[in-house]
Order: C-alpha cells, then sequence, then structure tokens
C-alpha cells in the first residue's frame, strides 16, 4: 500500500492466485507486485515471470492479464511483497540474491523455511549483513508458500531430494505475442547458471524463432517445454516447442533481403542436435545444447 501526498494518489500491489490442487495448474493476476519465484524439483530457485498490470488505485482503467502455468511435483512456490526482498538495506537485485541462496540451500519443511526468510531479514545476525543500502528501508513483509507434494519437496517432515531434471512448461496462445519475450525471459531464469553465456545467447534466440514461426506460419498456439538433465560427461537442455499445425517445416534458402525463412538454418548453425517430429494432431520441433562437465561459469 502506498499514498504519494503530492499527489494524494492512494494505490496498492496485488497477487491474485486461483490453484488447482489435483492438476498443479496456477492462475494469476498481479498488479506491480513482484514475480513469482519457484523452486523446482531439483532444487534450482528461478524468478517465475509473469504478465501484470500497474498497482490498484493508479489507473480505474488498467487491464490485469492472466498467467496460466503448473506447478510440477516436488515444485514450491514462493509469493511475498517486496518488504521480504529489500528491507535491511537491500536492492531488488542484491535482496533476490539473498533469498535464491536460502531457498537453494534449504532442505526442510516449508515452516522451516519461511522462518528462515524472515530471519534473514530481522534475525539477530541481520543487522550485521546489511545490503549494498546504507538506508535499511523497513518495510511491511508477506510471505506465502505453497509445495505440491511428490515425495521431495519438504512439503511435510520428508526432506527434499535433488533430482537431476529441470523442467519448464509455457504455453502462447495466438492472442498473446507479448508472450515471446516473456518465453525468452523464462529461459534465461532456466539457464542462470549455465556456464556458457554464448549457448544461453543462442537457446534464447533459438526459442524467440521457434515460438514466432508457430504464430506466424500456423493457427495454432506454441507449446514450450524445456528441460536440463544432469548427464555423466555435463548437462544437456533440450527445448521443445509443439503445435497442431499439419505442415512440417522445411529449409528453405532465402534469398539475401527475405525477411523469413531462416528459422531451421539458425537451429542447424546453433543447436547441437535438432529435428521435426510428427505428434498426432501436430509437431513439435526441439534442439538440444550440451554443457561439458567442469565447464567455467562465464
Amino acid at each position: 500500500r502506498g499514498y504519494d501526498a503530492l499527489t494524494d494518489l492512494r494505490f496498492a500491489t496485488c497477487l491474485y492466485v486461483e490453484a488447482d490442487p489435483a492438476t498443479g495448474m496456477l492462475e494469476i493476476a498481479r498488479a506491480g507486485h513482484p514475480d513469482p519465484v519457484i523452486r523446482m524439483a531439483d532444487g534450482t530457485v528461478m524468478l517465475r515471470p509473469t504478465t501484470g498490470g500497474l498497482p490498484l488505485g493508479i489507473d480505474p482503467d488498467a487491464d490485469y492479464p492472466r498467467t496460466r502455468f503448473t506447478l510440477e511435483p516436488d515444485e514450491t512456490l514462493m509469493l511475498c511483497t517486496d518488504g521480504l526482498i529489500e528491507t535491511g538495506g537491500h536492492d531488488l537485485e542484491s535482496g533476490w540474491r539473498r533469498l535464491r541462496a536460502i531457498l537453494e540451500d534449504h532442505q526442510d519443511d516449508l515452516e522451516s523455511l519461511a522462518d528462515t526468510l524472515v530471519q534473514a531479514v530481522h534475525g539477530p545476525s541481520s543487522h550485521h549483513s546489511t545490503g549494498p543500502l546504507t538506508d535499511r528501508r523497513e518495510d511491511d513483509i508477506a510471505l506465502l508458500l505453497l509445495c505440491r507434494p511428490g515425495g521431495g519437496c519438504g512439503c511435510g517432515d520428508t526432506v527434499a531430494v535433488r533430482r537431476p531434471v529441470r523442467r519448464t512448461l509455457l504455453s502462447v496462445g495466438q492472442d498473446e505475442p507479448e508472450r515471446i519475450a516473456e518465453a525468452r525471459r523464462h529461459l534465461r531464469e532456466l539457464l542462470h547458471d549455465w556456464a556458457s553465456a554464448e549457448q544461453v545467447d543462442a537457446a534464447v534466440l533459438l526459442v524467440s524463432e521457434m515460438v514466432t514461426n508457430v504464430l506466424v506460419h500456423t493457427d495454432a498456439d506454441a507449446l514450450l517445454l524445456a528441460e536440463v538433465t544432469s548427464e555423466g560427461d555435463g548437462r544437456r537442455l533440450r527445448v521443445e516447442v509443439f503445435d497442431t499445425g499439419d505442415d512440417l517445416p522445411h529449409k528453405r534458402r532465402p534469398g539475401e533481403l527475405a525477411s523469413s525463412g531462416r528459422g531451421l538454418m539458425l537451429i542447424e548453425l546453433l543447436a547441437d542436435t535438432w529435428g521435426v517430429e510428427p505428434r498426432g494432431e501436430g509437431k513439435s520441433i526441439w534442439f538440444a545444447l550440451h554443457e561439458p562437465a567442469g565447464a567455467p561459469v562465464g
């Protein structure tokens, strides 16, 4: 909640979630509130970009689009106000790094995790480890943790089990082209600890190209599936985009002035392996990148 004495403007941030416990489907509307955070089954923690609108009270005609995604088994959702992030002399960037470290290291139940997150701000040691801002900017804190049970997320007394698969799913509808940018941001979050920045840039470029091609060349929506798996000689990223279109894409040789037709050429150039596969009433285009074991991050 905020109040601007100069303009007599009253406003409030808000985040509204509807959750289906059976399927894990979440539907989120966000008004000036921080994005949700997901701790995945393998212990990876990432921001989950969602579309949003202005804080409530600023514009009576503001639009608040909804974002849908699935909370997978053994994943934990964290919602919090910016008081948890910025309090203690932290800004959004340094405060997020503090929260990510706690979420990645903590393996006990959700009640204990909530206590640890709040203690990081108000605990006895917090005053000795303030962030880069000289003003601590104390603020109210609201925190919500939600876990979808799957045998190892720490929802009860079970100790968290770190799994070797990191997976995320995102849909982009024909009437939602703005979500292509969201898909790019989401993939970068998924690969936040990937060793090669060039491979991350390549993966983001290919995802943008693949999803855009579905929206431009078919009447179908695009479904993006990205998985990071651990292998004996490193890690493997596999990205797949599904649609219900009938025509299989094929490589073309566009002229120098052509504005399209380079999608598969880019995939062939940048990916380690790739393919096109029929999928029932549609198809999928996929590519994979390999991160060698012990590769330095940078």
